[in-house]
């Protein structure tokens, strides 16, 4: 089984003025993989604290998502605290999550994905539709991922 963290970005959420269904449904979705939720959090927009939660998650999950912050706003800097975390980038990874979303909108996403270590790190949009259906388009490659990241290379 493997480990994940789920951290939400959200002004609103932290601040207890809107729920978190964004973040909910990516708890839903990984624990219905035979993910184990070692870790649930969330944290404001703010790339300092977003960077330092996300890298405290690493070495110890396989698998950091995100949620929020991933937009053209001007608070959405999800992308550049996850950019100072990770040590290489997956562009495939993001580009079949846009591929496989239902909307033209999901090629406003400015999410990145790619490992720190053996943790693959995967940036979500903060709706509920959103994150749901890229989580969707990426987990079934997930596990070959962390497969990989974790040594085993052998095909």
């Amino acid at each position: 089984m493997h480990a994940a963290a789920v951290v939400t970005v959200s002004d609103g959420v932290s601040a207890g003025t809107r729920e978190d269904a964004s973040g909910e449904a990516v708890v839903g979705m990984l624990a219905d993989a035979g993910f184990e939720i070692r870790h649930r959090t969330v944290v404001p927009d703010d790339a300092g604290h977003i960077a330092m939660t996300v890298r405290g998650f690493v070495d110890e999950v396989d698998l950091i998502v995100t949620t929020g912050g991933t937009g053209f706003g001007p608070r959405d800097v999800t992308p550049e605290a996850t950019s100072q975390v990770i040590e290489r980038e997956a562009p495939g990874m993001m580009t079949l999550m846009v591929m496989e979303a239902k909307t033209p909108m999901a090629a406003l996403s400015r999410g990145v994905v790619g490992s720190a270590g053996r943790t693959l790190i995967v940036n979500l949009p903060g709706s509920p539709k959103g994150a749901t259906e890229n989580l969707a388009a990426l987990l079934p490659i997930i596990p070959h991922a962390l497969q990989l990241l974790g040594g085993d290379t052998e095909h």
